[in-house]
């Protein structure tokens, strides 16, 4: 396996810090850094953890909710060794995901409604706004919001 060049490290290192900032592990980012980059473009375990400088209990940890998550995919292999790659729209799903689980933050705030009745305005007030807002972004923020994405990366491609 080819060594990791210092400026593909660097740019692991990058995409690590972002998934920091938007909330992820760091690790997480710098797999799928690795894999978005790596040739071939599918990994086994040993590699990344070779390539990363990491542990393979490590990678295995991290690795598992980004396949659940549809970021990466397990690929069939006749030996134990698993191999992951790049998911088509891996990235795009983290977001799908992310917006479907709103509906969980809407079924908790209807729950708080009917928890504290109707004698508190203000607690109601901050309940229905958390209610609406999961709403909206679990419905109208992912249909319109993965269309025009969709046209804007179609338009893109097409440029290139």
């Amino acid at each position: 396996m080819p060594e990791i060049s210092p400026a593909e490290a660097e740019f692991v290192d990058r995409i690590g810090l972002f998934f920091e900032m938007v909330g992820g592990p760091r690790t997480m980012g710098r797999i799928y850094g690795r894999l978005m980059i790596c040739d071939p473009p599918q990994q086994s375990l040993t590699e990344l953890a070779t390539a990363l400088a990491l542990s393979k209990a490590s990678i295995s940890t991290v690795i598992r909710p980004m396949q659940e998550g549809g970021m990466v995919e397990r690929l069939p292999s006749s030996t134990r060794e698993h191999h992951y790659r790049i998911a088509p729209g891996g990235f795009t799903q983290v977001l799908q995901v992310q917006l479907d689980r709103m509906r969980t933050g809407a079924q908790a705030a209807e729950f708080g409604l009917s928890v504290i009745g109707e004698d508190r305005p203000d607690q109601r007030e901050h309940l229905e706004e958390l209610r609406d807002f999961c709403e909206f972004a679990a419905t109208e923020v992912r249909g319109e919001f993965m269309r025009r994405w969709q046209a804007h990366r179609a338009t893109k491609k097409r440029r290139e």
